[in-house]
């Protein structure tokens, strides 16, 4: 099942005590041995960053600016093939085959930054829609708590069977969430267990969270997943081995 609409408590935070006077760079790092295609969404109607997709080569960097405000998500989308119009696929990732997501998300599983950019900002990097790639996020200067947050370690290589998605070469490409595997409510934190009280971690959850403790391993998973920092810019990294 996709869950294009993840977007945490922390993309409905309004940042009301103060006003933001600057841009926030985000830096995209590809530290893959491979050619990842990043895709960008904004998640309040806000400036669309990066044409919403674009190639990245192995060592290859991109800087991106938001304006104060922005909200919104990075994934790395792999194996993909594009044409000269930017019409294709990517077997993780994919964004509704085309090169430049406009306004799409990336279909499950795929790991996710997340940011809310304001006076304060909030960020995460999120397996609640799954994994497929290593993910970093580090706070270049700013003031607070500013921590490194991500998922270093390599969950394909842990994936229990249910839950792998396989690419073309029938090696292991990414990791369900068990929301996505299975379609059940206490997996999804929905119906009857829509709420932090009725929606506890699963076995899978506790899976991804004992690999990448610092990362949000199903919808509640708050505590000790949202990080924040203040003046900011980010370095994004995709096949991330820490801070």
């Amino acid at each position: 099942m996709e869950n294009l609409s993840t977007f945490h408590i922390l993309f409905l935070v309004f940042i009301t005590s103060g006003v933001a006077v600057s841009t926030t760079e985000f830096t995209l790092q590809n530290n893959c041995p491979y050619t990842v295609w990043p895709g960008t969404l904004t998640g309040n109607g806000g400036n669309i960053l990066g044409d919403g997709g674009y190639q990245l080569n192995p060592g290859a960097s991109v800087q991106l600016r938001a304006p104060p405000g922005w909200t919104g998500r990075f994934w790395a989308r792999t194996g993909c093939n594009f044409d000269s119009s930017g019409n294709g696929k990517c077997v993780t990732g994919d964004c509704g085959g085309v090169l430049k997501c406009a306004g799409a998300g990336g279909v499950p599983p795929v790991t996710l930054a997340e940011f809310t950019v304001g006076e304060k900002d909030y960020y995460d990097v999120s397996l609640v829609d799954g994994y497929n790639v290593k993910m970093g996020i580090k706070p270049q200067g700013g003031f607070g708590d500013c921590k490194y947050a991500g998922c270093v370690s390599d969950l394909n290589m842990i994936c229990p069977n249910e839950l792998r998605v396989m690419d073309p070469q029938n090696n292991v490409a990414a990791c369900k969430s068990a929301c996505a595997a299975f379609n059940k409510e206490e997996y999804c934190c929905t119906g009857a267990h829509s709420t932090p009280q009725t929606c506890s971690p699963t076995t899978y959850s506790m899976t991804f969270k004992k690999a990448c403790p610092d990362a949000y391993s199903y919808a509640y998973d708050d505590e000790t997943s949202t990080f924040t920092c203040a003046g900011a810019n980010y370095l994004i990294t995709f096949c991330a081995n820490g801070s």
